[in-house]
């Protein structure tokens, strides 16, 4: 298996078949004397943003700590254990709504999109 070709950039879906996002960023061990093994996928803009280079990943972790706290700071981590299946999508056995994957789109309908008249 092409990991670059047919990981990255591919659909992430939980266990509840919830979309997440997409694979941004490949995480992997390196081994004396062995191949590189993946650890688990990174998801989000400043997993996208390190694809361009150091530099703007620095930018859009400094940028994400400031607006959502340090915790926001790093890249989004599904360890490759919990993978359930490869296809199409890729599936994994984690329940979305215990990560913080989803905190920006929830504190933008919260505070933003909730107060336009008949959005809610």
């Amino acid at each position: 298996m092409d990991m670059v070709r047919d990981i990255l950039d591919k659909q992430v879906i939980d266990r509840e078949q919830v979309k997440i996002g997409k694979v941004d960023g490949l995480v992997a061990e390196l081994r004396p004397g062995k191949p590189p093994r993946i650890v688990a996928i990174e998801l989000g803009s400043i997993a996208l943003a390190r694809r361009l280079g150091a530099r703007p990943g620095g930018w859009m972790a400094k940028l994400s700590a400031r607006l959502g706290g340090k915790r926001h700071g790093e890249p989004h981590r599904i360890a490759w254990n919990k993978v359930r299946e490869i296809g199409i999508d890729i599936e994994f056995d984690i329940d979305v709504r215990e990560t913080t994957i989803f905190d920006w789109q929830n504190w933008l309908r919260d505070h933003l999109v909730g107060r336009i008249p008949g959005a809610g």
